[in-house]
């Protein structure tokens, strides 16, 4: 049975952002991500458990400065320099580390991951070049590794993110699980030219769910993915509207997620639920506002990129609720006509008994007097 591998990572040094909601002053925000945007891009750390690494690693110290947290650099395509990481053992035993470089990439989690060793480099990983790839280490001794950093001449100008790895595989034969523990620094390169920020918001979907209850209401989810189409790494605030038609009842969410920072031609999905009345017709509005460093290492804010979808958003429960009280209205006027009918009738009735009971006491009376007294006989007339 083949063994497997785990990967633990831990890449100095940790920095943790934070986005400000979308309705706080924009130059505030600005502020805050200019220091984590594009050349500063900050690579996390995967925590471990004491005693399982023992060794650490910075910066040489050189013209580029000393105790830097990372390896940034901006150099024009066809040329190459030169920088160093320290490596110190401070275990009790040899070390036996491999040293390699990897490109860089988003994760799943929203934070700059590095490849694995056998994934096939196209930046950082394939343009920095070392003395070998594996280091021995003796017990409280330090290993200054040099490398170089040579970009091709037909580099694309833009940002490209990677970082200078050291690696230790352990096995364990009851489990067969090999353990890969890599610790490095993160690298940023700014190659030189045209840079072009951009930002498309793409597969906007707007979906309504109701509730049982017919009064309550429901969830608008409002899904799209970010995409960034230049060359340079992008932040982003973003925010979502939902309304009714011609914009009524419109309700603005902010959203509670931080948006990571996506290196050239990454996507990010967003979903955000808003709760709503159902108000027939939804439209929902996703509204991303890009940030990126410029040439002159200024954070720019570009205008915002809108996205729209609509749903039908109707309460089947209410629509029920609604036609079952329309049909006991409708019950309750139909039987109050009829009843006011009947009524009618019964009076009619009553008015056509009583006419007929006159008229046959009329008729009884004209004969009566038509006819004859013979106490009194009508004397004869004379001729």
């Amino acid at each position: 049975m083949s063994a497997h591998t785990r990967h633990l990572v831990r890449i100095r040094p940790h920095l943790q952002t934070h986005r400000p909601p979308a309705h706080a002053i924009v130059t505030a925000l600005i502020a805050v991500l200019a220091a984590v945007v594009g050349i500063g891009l900050a690579i996390p750390t995967q925590a471990f458990a004491d005693g399982e690494v023992t060794w650490t690693v910075r910066t040489g110290d050189n013209g580029f400065g000393a105790q830097r947290s990372s390896y940034s650099y901006s150099i024009n395509p066809g040329n190459e320099l030169s920088d160093s990481i320290v490596i110190t053992n401070r275990g009790s035993e040899s070390l036996e580390l491999g040293i390699y470089a990897a490109d860089g990439y988003t994760n799943e989690d929203g934070q700059l991951d590095l490849n694995e060793a056998g994934a096939t480099p196209t930046g950082v990983g394939a343009w920095v070049h070392g003395e070998g790839d594996h280091l021995s280490i003796d017990p409280g001794s330090s290993v200054e590794y040099a490398f170089t950093v040579s970009v091709p001449d037909n580099a694309t100008p833009g940002d490209y993110v990677g970082g200078i790895l050291t690696s230790l595989t352990s096995s364990s034969d009851a489990s067969q699980v090999n353990t890969d523990r890599r610790l490095g620094i993160k690298m940023a390169l700014r190659v030189s030219g045209d840079l072009a920020p951009g930002i498309a918001v793409e597969n906007a979907q707007l979906d309504w769910a109701g509730s049982m209850n017919p009064f309550a209401g429901g969830d608008a989810t409002l899904s799209y993915t970010i995409r960034n189409t230049g060359n340079t790494v992008i932040a982003a605030l973003h925010g979502t509207d939902v309304s009714g038609p011609f914009g009524l009842f419109s309700s603005e969410v902010e959203a509670e997620d931080d948006l990571p920072q996506l290196l050239p031609g990454e996507t990010w999905d967003v979903t955000t639920v808003v709760h709503v009345a159902p108000l027939v017709w939804l439209t929902g509005t996703a509204t991303v506002i890009p940030l990126a460093l410029d040439a002159a290492g200024t954070t720019s804010q570009f205008d915002p990129v809108y996205a729209k979808a609509g749903t039908l958003a109707i309460s089947w429960m209410l629509l029920l609720t609604l036609a079952a009280v329309g049909a006991l209205v409708w019950l309750g006027i139909r039987l109050r006509r009829e009843s006011a009918a009947r009524r009618q009738e019964r009076e009619d009735a009553r008015v056509q008994e009583a006419v007929q009971q006159a008229l046959n006491t009329n008729a009884a009376d004209a004969s009566k007097n038509g006819q004859s007294d013979p106490a009194n006989p009508e004397p004869n007339p004379r001729v």
